[in-house]
């Protein structure tokens, strides 16, 4: 074999190839301190942006009324009318929001959903709400279907108040003569 074609057809290619290997090694050498970290992901989370917005949570008030007064307007700012709210009046023997209504029915259909957080900011309660919860996987279509209950948050527990009656007498002090 002619050593010239020896030298252009095997030899060149293979001195290009390791060139282009030492170069890529000098550089991953070079920013070995500024490199990116991996995160063990289930036992730690990395810090989320501020205005992360991911799943969807129906707010409560204080004394445990929803605040969703079946207005629907979530619905009509969706633009991937994702939201289906049934609205239903409050009576005196059943009261579940302050307002005269309330959301009988409050889906979201997750699938549709972009997250875009209009329906978040067309609430004129602050009853719906995007957190920044985001492991939303599942496994079957229809658990992608949000229902009410899904939804909202459970009822605040407020510490019970002690009163002063309700305390245990306190022990008279002992005597030392006895």
């Amino acid at each position: 074999m002619n050593p010239i074609r020896l030298t252009r057809d095997v030899l060149t290619p293979i001195g290009k190839g390791l060139g282009v290997t030492i170069s890529h090694l000098g550089k991953m050498l070079g920013t070995r301190g500024r490199a990116k970290f991996t995160v063990e992901y289930p036992e730690e989370r990395r810090e989320q942006f501020p205005r992360t917005r991911w799943r969807h949570y129906l707010t409560r008030y204080e004394n445990g009324l929803e605040k969703c007064i079946g207005c629907s307007l979530c619905a009509g700012a969706c633009p991937a009318r994702c939201i289906y709210v049934e609205a239903a009046d409050n009576t005196d023997h059943a009261r579940f929001s302050p307002g005269e209504r309330y959301a009988a029915r409050y889906e979201i259909n997750m699938l549709r959903c972009v997250f875009c957080g209009y329906c978040q900011e067309a609430c004129p309660t602050g009853a719906i709400v995007l957190r920044k919860e985001f492991e939303l996987a599942d496994y079957d279509r229809k658990d992608f279907l949000y229902t009410k209950q899904m939804l909202l948050e459970p009822i605040p527990i407020r510490p019970r108040q002690v009163r002063a009656s309700d305390e245990a007498p306190k022990a008279a002090p002992r005597s030392e003569a006895a």
